[in-house]
């Protein structure tokens, strides 16, 4: 009998011997709609799945270029009515190693509708711009980016986008719409070194730049100026370009259109139809509001094959056109958010915004992104209040975190660490690579960080957990996420 107990013993010793082998050292982090918010999860339950995530890092794609979210003047001004340490506390939140960690971002040129009025750096006519001044950021803007440089360790990249010229140099003479005047094309490049000539004396480098938010306009609401995609071509290929390289600023990034994927094709054809038309661009710049659950594979493929060595940026998104709802968790993971389209959308178009899942939304379209050669993606406000502002035209949108002035507090929504689970953990230079899963109910990516850790981050969208089996090489790992959340999965190699 005794031969027996110890028979088995040295089986089972020789077993778990090879199985320790056999298995990879993973941490593993999830948020979910039950409440884990970036919770370890250590343990999971026996599996019976055979689903297969399967890791490829011998096959690579797009080199990532980071993720995070915009400086607004809106946020900014948020931050300086808040306490010391909610503002701290806030500030470690996006820009700390522990928390977010953010290392792309975007600020506006002039105002925007997240400002507190409409203003420009040259308010008045003059072609030489002898007037301009970056003056209006001094109070709020400024101070927020030089605090966010403070806080953050490795850097972040932050590039800017005007959403107007001023209006003296625009046919219409209006903050909104119109078209900038031809005899102004040389102003307006001038306008834009001023500006990272301004930036760079208050000690904050302009890595890059949109030339337009939003060319084909806003539906004539907040500040906006329409381009066609031959007139931002010419006024870049032309003007925009030649200047800054005239100025030795030759590697400030420029990304063109600017706008929702549907028109990437249309604008990537006349971008980068010759060595003339794409000397000057650095890449393609894209927003989400052109639906709430299709991210545009095919336009993402289309736009990356047309320029395949350029930056390919998901430049701004935001559950839009809503109220933020405050300390209520639930409503960010349930099927009750709408867009601007619920009730704007053009008849065959409304199929693309029907009700949505904030998360999941958020979860999708980024995943999406990095599965489809996007190598940036940037959130829209860092913070706003619990009216979804401040907006001078009230255009209310809700952030990944929401505070009350009044009162000194603070929300961090499920946005927020939804956005962690990629910026913490995927970091600049990182390569996505190969993923095949044999569940079509999730979602999956991973990138390969240059310091050779290997991210993987899956989205259970369904009403039940999931079971897998995470396969790097010869070693695997039995592994559970819960139903409706986010898992970001980190693999020492």
């Amino acid at each position: 009998m005794r031969k027996e107990i110890y028979s088995i013993l040295a089986i089972v010793l020789i077993m778990s011997a090879c199985t320790d082998k056999d298995i990879l050292e993973v941490a593993v982090y999830e948020t979910s709609a039950s409440g884990n918010q970036l919770k370890k999860i250590e343990e999971f339950p026996s599996s019976v799945s055979k689903d297969r995530i399967l890791l490829n890092p011998e096959k690579s794609y797009q080199t990532i270029t980071g993720f995070g979210g915009a400086f607004t003047e809106a946020s900014a001004y948020l931050l300086n009515k808040l306490s010391k340490e909610n503002r701290a506390k806030i500030m470690e939140a996006y820009f700390g190693k522990e928390g977010a960690n953010y290392s792309l971002t975007r600020t506006h040129i002039n105002s925007c509708d997240f400002s507190l009025s409409q203003y420009s750096y040259a308010p008045t006519e003059d072609k030489e711009l002898k007037d301009f001044s970056v003056d209006e950021d001094l109070d709020d803007l400024i101070p927020m980016i030089k605090e966010a440089m403070t806080v953050s360790e490795e850097g972040f990249k932050i590039f800017a986008s005007p959403w107007t010229a001023p209006p003296w140099m625009k046919d219409n003479k209006h903050w909104v719409g119109g078209k900038l005047l031809p005899e102004y094309y040389d102003t307006w490049a001038l306008f834009f070194s001023k500006y990272i000539d301004a930036y760079h004396e208050q000690g904050i480098p302009i890595w890059g730049l949109t030339v337009e938010n939003e060319p084909h306009g806003n539906g004539d609401n907040w500040e906006s100026m329409h381009f066609t995609p031959e007139e931002m071509t010419d006024f870049v290929q032309n003007h925009l370009g030649p200047k800054l390289e005239k100025e030795g600023k030759g590697g400030i990034k420029i990304l063109g259109y600017d706008q929702n994927r549907e028109g990437l094709k249309e604008w990537v054809d006349v971008m980068y139809e010759n060595k003339a038309s794409s000397r000057y661009y650095h890449g393609t710049a894209i927003h989400w509001y052109e639906s709430t659950y299709d991210y545009f594979p095919e336009a993402l493929q289309y736009a990356h094959k047309k320029a395949p060595n350029k930056y390919l940026i998901q430049t701004e998104a935001c559950v839009d056109a809503e109220v933020p709802h405050w300390r209520d968790d639930a409503w960010y993971w349930s099927k009750e958010a709408t867009d601007w389209g619920w009730d704007w959308a053009p008849e065959d178009k409304k199929h693309l915004h029907p009700k949505y899942v904030p998360v999941y939304r958020y979860a999708r379209d980024i995943i999406g992104c990095l599965n489809n050669w996007v190598d940036g993606w940037v959130d829209w406000n860092m913070v706003l209040d619990r009216q979804g502002g401040p907006n001078w035209f009230k255009n209310w949108c809700v952030a990944p975190v929401i505070v009350d002035p009044d009162t000194d507090e603070v929300y961090f929504t499920p946005l927020y660490y939804t956005m962690v689970h990629f910026s913490k953990y995927i970091r600049p230079e990182a390569k996505i690579i190969e993923v095949n899963h044999s569940d079509s109910e999730i979602m999956v990516t991973a990138a390969k960080n240059l310091n050779g850790s290997i991210t993987v981050i899956v989205f259970n969208p369904t009403a039940k957990s999931k079971q897998f089996s995470l396969i790097l090489d010869e070693k695997s790992k039995d592994i559970s996420i819960n139903a409706q959340a986010i898992q970001t999965i980190v693999i020492k190699t």
